[in-house]
């Protein structure tokens, strides 16, 4: 067995079986224990780690008006919020399963059912901020399940530790990658409703403005929206305190096609940018600033 394939046989087990002690730790807790105990590790932890450094480039680049300081602050609650989505995770089944109670707040929840309602296919916009997980509660609540893509995790053991809390939320779950493609093209023509992250990297994406510099950009949500003439309604979760949220939801974006495949798919993914700047600008310090969205 080459030794690349040995390191892998036995490190994947242990890395599966550390998360699966730390996630049945933070599943016994309160989920408001839980959330302020992962976020409280990974706000002491995450900073001094080397892909830090990426983040601070990140938010140095995208709000230059901060000084290091304040640089400093964003980069700790951003980790403080990763962590409070770690440990929000093992709770998502049993949130699912018994309500939100007072715990999440939806705002345009009219917008939900109308995708609900109108016997379309629809997708809904978001990005990695607060915890994104929470938007797939808000829609169960209104009735409306939504197929999700998302990325699978490099150790399998791992991932199917991850899948009990995504798996909960009534919709498929659909993996990046070719064969998530073709699954996502056959769920909006069946009529369905999809969830999709539009807020990172594609390296053989299109180049989009974001904060003032264009970025590698994915733009199968335009292509998808521009092909099947479908609604497209930018849905943001929003942290309160501690495990509590606002989902805010948006009217569908209103885009007149131009007829020229190309410019429209760039002037849609332009618009969408330009909501999640917005989005960002307002709560800095709960958007995911690892991704490596401007290279140096």
């Amino acid at each position: 067995m080459p030794r690349r394939h040995l390191t892998t046989f036995f490190r994947h087990p242990a890395e599966a079986l550390a998360a699966a002690v730390f996630y049945w730790l933070l599943r016994l807790l309160p989920i408001d224990w839980a959330s302020g105990l992962a976020g409280g590790l990974a706000r002491s932890i995450g900073p001094k780690l080397r892909v830090s450094n990426r983040a601070r480039h990140n938010i140095e680049h995208a709000l230059p008006e901060l000084d290091a300081l304040e640089r400093e602050t964003v980069v700790r609650e951003m980790w403080d919020n990763l962590g409070r989505v770690v440990g929000e995770y093992p709770h998502m089944r049993r949130l699912h399963a018994r309500g939100t109670g007072n715990r999440l707040e939806i705002i345009g929840a009219n917008f939900i059912d109308q995708l609900r309602d109108d016997d379309r296919p629809g997708i809904f916009m978001m990005a990695h901020l607060g915890n994104w997980e929470f938007s797939g509660l808000a829609s169960s609540q209104r009735g409306l399940a939504v197929d999700r893509v998302y990325r699978q995790a490099n150790n399998r053991l791992t991932e199917w530790l991850l899948n009990r809390g995504r798996a909960s939320i009534e919709g498929a779950l659909i993996p990046k990658g070719p064969a998530g493609a073709r699954q996502i093209l056959s769920s909006l023509k069946a009529g369905n409703h999809l969830a999709l992250l539009v807020d990172q990297k594609m390296n053989d994406g299109i180049p989009v403005p974001f904060f003032g510099a264009d970025a590698m950009t994915a733009p199968a949500l335009a292509q998808l929206a521009l092909r099947l003439t479908c609604p497209v309604v930018p849905v943001r979760v929003k942290r309160l305190k501690g495990a509590n949220f606002q989902v805010i939801v948006s009217p569908p974006i209103e885009f007149a096609s131009s007829g020229d495949q190309q410019a429209d798919v760039l002037a849609y993914m332009t618009e969408i940018n330009e909501i999640i700047e917005g989005w960002i600008r307002d709560t800095p310090g709960q958007w995911l600033w690892l991704h490596n969205r401007w290279p140096k």
